[in-house]
C-alpha cells in the first residue's frame, strides 16, 4: 500500500486490472443493503410505499456505481482512494440502517450525501495543481454532487409527502449528470477519451457486483424459510428459487466480458456510459426476483395477489430487459427468442392469478431455461459481431 501521492493517484496504464480486497468487501456491503431493499418490497401490503424504495434503491446502485468508476480511473491502492471506499462502505451502513423507518429520512440523506462529498473533496485536495485533467474530473463530479445535495438534505427536512419529490428530484440530477458528462461551470464536460480510459478492471467489477447481487435471490428466501415449517410446498419454491437464480446467472455471463471488457473504443465509450443505466435494470430485476421468492417461500400456496404476480414475472422480465439492451446497444445484436420470451411472461401476467405462488414460479424457471436454451444456441451467431461493428 503506498502513501499515494497525487503525482500516483491516476491508475498507472500497465497496473493490476484486478478488483482489491477492499472493494471486494465493499461490494459485501452493498449487496446486503439490496437484500434489505428486496425485504422491504416483500413487507410492502400494497404498492404504497413502493416509490421512496425505487429512489432508494437508485441512491444505493449510483454509490457503488460512481465509486466503482472512482477506483477505476484511481489506484485503488492507494490511500486517499481506500479512505475513500471506507467512509463509502459507512455512508451505505448507515443508508441501509436507515432505510425502513420514514423517521430517519435525515439519516438516509446524509448517509448517502456524505460518501460523495467526501470523495470530491479528497479528490480535487490531493490532485490541485498536480493532475490538471484528473483534477478537473473530480471537480466536475464534486460540482453536481453538490447541487444534488440540496435537494436530498432539504427533502429530509420537509414534511414527509414532500421529502420524496425533492429525493426524485436529486436522484433525477445524479443521473442525469452523468448521462451528460458533468457539464460544470468553467470546465465544460468530462471528455469522450477519458471514458475510452476503461480499464478491465471496471468491467469486472460490474460483473462481480451483479453476480453478488444474485445471491439475494436465495439469501432473501433463506432467511424466510428458516423461519418457517419445512413443508412440500415451501421447499419446492425455495428450490424455484434457486433454479431462478442459476438461470438468471447464466443469462447474465454468456459473452458479459467479451462485452463490457471490448478494446474498441466507440465500443469501449458507449460501455462505460450505459453500463450503469442497463445495470441498474438487471438490478431492479434481481431486487423485485428477491422479493418475490421471499413471498412465496412464506405462503406457497392459494391465489397469487397482483401484486405477488407482478414481483414473481416482472423481476426476471426487467433482468432480461436490461441485459438485452446492453447487448443491443454495444454490439448491435437483439435476440429475437428473449423477445419472444418476454412476451411469454407478460402475457402471462393476467392468467395466472388462480394458480399457486409455487407453480408461477415455477413457470418462470421454465421461461429462464428456454431464454439459456435459445442463448445457448444463437451464441455462436453473435460472437463475430463482438469485433466487427463499427463505433
Amino acid at each position: 500500500m503506498t502513501t499515494g501521492g497525487s503525482s500516483e493517484l491516476v491508475r498507472p496504464p500497465n497496473g493490476s486490472t484486478r478488483a482489491t480486497l477492499l472493494e471486494l468487501l465493499f461490494d459485501v456491503v452493498f449487496v446486503a443493503a439490496l437484500a434489505l431493499v428486496s425485504m422491504l418490497i416483500a413487507d410492502r401490503a400494497s404498492w404504497n410505499g413502493v416509490a421512496p424504495v425505487v429512489i432508494m434503491l437508485m441512491a444505493i446502485w449510483w454509490t457503488w456505481s460512481i465509486t466503482s468508476t472512482t477506483t477505476d480511473f484511481y489506484d485503488p491502492d492507494q490511500r486517499p482512494i481506500q479512505a475513500i471506499l471506507m467512509v463509502t462502505m459507512l455512508g451505505a451502513v448507515v443508508t441501509a440502517a436507515a432505510l425502513a423507518v420514514d423517521s430517519h429520512a435525515l439519516v438516509f440523506a446524509i448517509g448517502y450525501v456524505t460518501p460523495h462529498l467526501v470523495r470530491g473533496v479528497v479528490l480535487v485536495t490531493v490532485l490541485h495543481q498536480h493532475r490538471h485533467m484528473a483534477e478537473q474530473r473530480a471537480a466536475r463530479f464534486l460540482f453536481w454532487f453538490v447541487v444534488s445535495s440540496f435537494f436530498w438534505i432539504g427533502g429530509a427536512l420537509l414534511p414527509h409527502g414532500w421529502s420524496w419529490a425533492l429525493w426524485a428530484v436529486a436522484v433525477t440530477i445524479d443521473y442525469v449528470s452523468a448521462a451528460a458528462r458533468y457539464p460544470t461551470p468553467g470546465l465544460g464536460r468530462v471528455p469522450f477519451a477519458q471514458y475510452e480510459k476503461t480499464t478491465d478492471h471496471l468491467g469486472e467489477r460490474y460483473q462481480q457486483f451483479i453476480i453478488l447481487a444474485l445471491g439475494d435471490v436465495i439469501l432473501v428466501p433463506t432467511l424466510e424459510i428458516s423461519r418457517s415449517e419445512f413443508t412440500l410446498a415451501r421447499s419446492a419454491a425455495f428450490l424455484t428459487a434457486f433454479a431462478s437464480m442459476l438461470l438468471l446467472w447464466q443469462i447474465y455471463v454468456l459473452r458479459a466480458g467479451s462485452i463490457v471488457r471490448t478494446t474498441a473504443p466507440g465500443l469501449l465509450r458507449r460501455a462505460t456510459r450505459l453500463a450503469p443505466y442497463t445495470h441498474l435494470v438487471m438490478l431492479a430485476g434481481v431486487v423485485c426476483t428477491a422479493a418475490a421468492f421471499d413471498l412465496v417461500v412464506e405462503r406457497p400456496t392459494g391465489d397469487t395477489p397482483a401484486r405477488w404476480i407482478a414481483l414473481i414475472l416482472g423481476g426476471p422480465a426487467l433482468f432480461l430487459v436490461g441485459r438485452t439492451l446492453f447487448t443491443y446497444r454495444i454490439v448491435g445484436t437483439f435476440p429475437l427468442h428473449r423477445v419472444f420470451w418476454l412476451v411469454i411472461l407478460v402475457a402471462a401476467m393476467p392468467l395466472v392469478g388462480g394458480w399457486p405462488p409455487v407453480l408461477v414460479t415455477t413457470f418462470v424457471v421454465l421461461v429462464l431455461a428456454g431464454v439459456v436454451a435459445g442463448d445457448t444456441m444463437g451464441g455462436r451467431f453473435a460472437r463475430p459481431l463482438l469485433r466487427g461493428r463499427p463505433g
